[in-house]
């Protein structure tokens, strides 16, 4: 059985309903600010100082990511190795 429901609802009902903050004043600031150091460095206009200050926290929380999916790639390719009991499992009839 497949049931499907529409629901027509704008962004910000939708983030009330979830009980989501609503962003769109930091957003705002956000911009302003970005806009602001653009202005102020016309000359030496370097993006990645612009944007230093937001993607610190970002790359930070990438790379504990990365090292947790390296971690667990690590115990799954070391367990699968050792257990034998996987192929008679699979060789076994399935009864129904």
């Amino acid at each position: 059985m497949k049931i499907s429901v529409d629901v027509e609802m704008t962004p910000e009902e939708m983030r009330k309903l979830f009980g989501l903050p609503d962003v769109e004043a930091f957003q705002r600031q956000l911009m302003d600010d970005i806009r602001e150091r653009m202005v102020a460095g016309t000359e030496g206009y370097d993006p990645i100082k612009l944007f230093q200050p937001y993607v610190t926290g970002t790359m930070a929380s990438w790379d504990m990511f990365q090292k947790m999916l390296t971690n667990a790639a690590s115990m799954s390719s070391g367990g699968t190795g050792s257990s034998s009991t996987g192929s008679d499992v699979e060789s076994s009839p399935r009864r129904k």
